[in-house]
């Protein structure tokens, strides 16, 4: 099964207050930009040459605050009764 496969049998209790922030300023000076890679859910896209998040799909894997070689992704879990929900398949 492919990832793409595996994201339509994955549910989310999206919190509006976002638990992962994008120092947009660091951001912009990156030149490796290893989250358009790395990010499984592929959250993070690059628009006018800056990076533009969507954390409600978050798999909650953590591996853009790893990969960051500048420390520009601010990560948490969401609160209680909010995030991703897995086993739906």
């Amino acid at each position: 099964m492919v990832v793409e496969e595996k994201l339509t049998k994955t549910r989310f209790n999206v919190d509006i207050k976002p638990h992962i922030r994008i120092n947009t300023e660091i951001c912009e000076i990156c030149q490796e930009h290893t989250c358009l890679y790395i990010c499984p859910a592929q959250n993070y896209i690059l628009g006018n040459n800056k990076i533009v998040f969507s954390w409600q799909g978050c798999l909650e894997c953590g591996a853009c605050r790893i990969a960051c070689p500048r420390y520009a992704v601010d990560w948490s879990y969401p609160r209680g009764g909010f995030g991703v929900c897995l086993r739906y398949g």
